[in-house]
């Protein structure tokens, strides 16, 4: 699906949607973002990302690690030590994470305001 036509990005077999959807997942974006500045343990994650379980933190680092996007290191000792840090590919993610988060704080509030009257 190489020669996609700009019209077909969102069918079902195109690598566009299936990207779109690996990021579109609730929590995907904010455990990039949580990765951005240096790699960090389950344990940081989950103090920095508010509302988040230990199970679907586990769970969106799974998925980002399987669609190349986060790399999992894990060092010895007692005990364990793992990091997840950003691979290449997922550090080309973060300009358009932060074009996205610059819009949601500058929009945020009219988002709100619309749900109030909707």
């Amino acid at each position: 699906m190489y020669g996609v036509e700009p019209g077909d990005v969102f069918l079902a077999d195109c690598p566009a949607r299936l990207a779109v959807e690996v990021i579109a997942d609730k929590w995907a974006v904010v455990v990039l973002w949580g990765l951005n500045d240096h790699p960090r343990r389950h344990s940081e994650l989950i103090e920095l990302i508010g509302g988040i379980s230990k199970k679907v933190l586990t769970q969106t680092l799974r998925r980002l690690q399987t669609n190349g996007l986060v790399t999992r290191t894990a060092h010895g000792g007692v005990p364990p030590r793992v990091e997840y840090e950003l691979t290449v590919l997922g550090r080309t993610l973060m300009g358009p994470v932060r074009m996205l988060t610059e819009w949601a704080e500058a929009n945020g509030d009219a988002i709100l305001a619309a749900q109030e009257t909707g």
